[in-house]
């Protein structure tokens, strides 16, 4: 009887241990990183020798924010796709 107890436990922790997993993953996709790209956006802007303040260094940032948030908007398409879908789909074990 206190092996089933002691299993009964043990089970509880393991759901419990998953369940704050997933919290924490859902968690941290509302951060927004500095730079989706993994570089720094004034480096790369800079490259073409072109002075901070000018046109092209506007415009060149301007590309770089919208190339972000574009490739955050079809992350997060991609998240509410596949939870509709889970949530759609029925299970059968």
């Amino acid at each position: 009887m206190r092996a089933g107890k002691w299993m009964h436990m043990m089970r509880r922790w393991i759901i419990l241990t998953f369940a704050a997993l997933a919290l924490t993953a859902c968690a941290s996709r509302n951060e927004v990183p500095v730079s989706s790209f993994g570089e720094d956006d004034d480096a790369i802007c800079r490259a073409n020798n072109v002075a901070v303040g000018s046109s092209e260094y506007v415009a060149c940032r301007k590309n770089r924010d919208v190339q972000r948030n574009n490739a955050a908007a079809k992350a997060d398409r991609a998240q509410k796709n596949l939870s509709e879908t889970m949530v759609n789909t029925p299970y059968r074990p």
